[in-house]
């Protein structure tokens, strides 16, 4: 089981994990082929050891020991027009259109589960959680600004469950790994680049669930802890650059989330629903930037045969970003436009609906490989920007996931 687990780890490292667009603002919608497959649900219907991160009461369904390695390609197609006239003619257009390059991003995802008696589970993970991010670099002098943004969290996390009755308590703590750039070039504030580089933070959460399983139904509850992440220098030299130096918080947090779910299996067949909210609002640096709680509703469905799988699902959660319009900045020096601009152009975690498909195929008792592909249609969103002209972003999504599962 040691020479396991460090294998799975080692491996995981090796993958990295860059920026993208997560989809329920920056979270991911699942961790796992199997949940995304589904359209994320996973709260109330046992993954298996995928289900470590999302409700760990429900790693109760190993019988043994089982390994999950795999990962997602996350390809996101983001395009924005950014108004920026300098005044009457002849002052400078730098009006202009550009696609985000960061088109391609590999997030990683280790799980392990163990069967340790009829009441005792535990595991380890290694789980890319979330991320989002633009490239324009190469559009020089124009509204783009050469706005380059990376957000990268990984979390490792080892579950604990008890499980009586039908009745599973789990818990999981986790040690989470941030990195954050915002770096950009605007002749227009500056005369020249503006960024801090990239900033590290390490710090401690945990998620937490309940399940219960009676007459081929599952319920579960779960909760994920807020974890407060520092930027050293980062958000406050961005943001700070547009609002004269006021602006100096270099928290970003990731926030809480609280989520119930419910399972119907029968003959195969099985119907699950999740219900959760993420509390973005109450979140530090998100809450500066005005992002509101989303609720996220995931439903999927799933035919289990005794050696192949196939699964629906679908996701859907208003975007947490909305167009502010104070023009008078507020207690951290920010206006409308600002917010705004660092929104759109710099994050735009916009998309809404998901639409996915997935299944796994049995080679043996012992092993198995799990894909799932996720798409979020285009969403397109016209705010103001910080030079009170209109800044457009259009955001779609395409994702590819996999995993590879070992049973002992």
């Amino acid at each position: 089981m040691t020479k396991t687990i460090k294998l799975a780890l080692v491996a995981a490292m090796a993958l990295g994990t860059t920026s993208a667009f997560a989809t329920n603002g920056s979270a991911l919608i699942g961790t796992g082929a199997k949940a995304r497959g589904m359209g994320g649900v996973g709260i109330g219907m046992s993954h298996g050891a995928e289900s470590a991160l999302v409700n760990p009461a429900m790693i109760t369904s190993v019988e043994g020991t089982e390994v999950q390695f795999g990962g997602t390609f996350f390809m996101p197609d983001v395009q924005s027009t950014n108004n920026a006239v300098l005044g009457a003619p002849p002052a400078p257009d730098l009006t202009s259109s550009a696609s985000s390059a960061a088109d391609l991003s590999v997030i990683p995802a280790v799980s392990i589960a163990n069967k340790v008696n009829e009441n005792f589970y535990w595991g380890a993970g290694m789980w890319g959680t979330a991320g989002m991010g633009v490239d324009y670099r190469g559009e020089e002098n124009t509204g783009q600004m050469e706005m380059v943004t990376n957000l990268q969290l990984m979390q490792f996390g080892v579950p604990l469950v008890y499980a009586i009755s039908g009745f599973s308590v789990g818990i999981t703590p986790l040690l989470q790994y941030g990195a954050l750039d915002i770096n950009y070039n605007s002749p227009i504030l500056t005369g020249g680049n503006v960024g801090a580089g990239v900033a590290q933070d390490l710090k401690f959460g945990f998620n937490a669930g309940l399940g219960y399983e009676i007459a081929g139904v599952t319920m579960g509850a779960s909760y994920k802890s807020q974890i407060d992440m520092n930027y050293d220098g980062v958000l406050s030299a961005a943001a700070g650059a547009m609002t004269g130096g006021v602006y100096t918080n270099d928290e970003l947090s990731t926030p809480a989330e609280i989520g119930v779910g419910v399972s119907y299996e029968i003959a195969g067949s099985t119907l699950a629903v999740d219900y959760k909210m993420i509390k973005w609002a109450d979140a530090k640096g998100y809450q500066d930037f005005k992002w509101d709680d989303q609720d996220v509703v995931s439903v999927g469905y799933e035919y289990a045969a005794e050696s192949w799988a196939a699964r629906v699902g679908y996701n859907y959660s208003s975007s947490p970003i909305t167009e502010q319009t104070n023009a008078a900045p507020d207690e951290n020096g920010l206006t409308g436009g600002v917010i705004n601009t660092f929104n759109l152009l710099g994050f735009p975690a916009t998309t809404e609906s998901h639409v996915t498909v997935g299944g796994t195929y049995g080679f043996s008792k012992q092993t198995s490989v799990d894909l799932a592909l996720a798409y979020a249609p285009e969403a397109s969103d016209t705010y103001t920007n910080f030079l009170g002209q209109d800044i457009t972003v259009t955001h779609s999504q395409t994702s590819v996931s996999f995993g590879l599962n070992y049973d002992f």
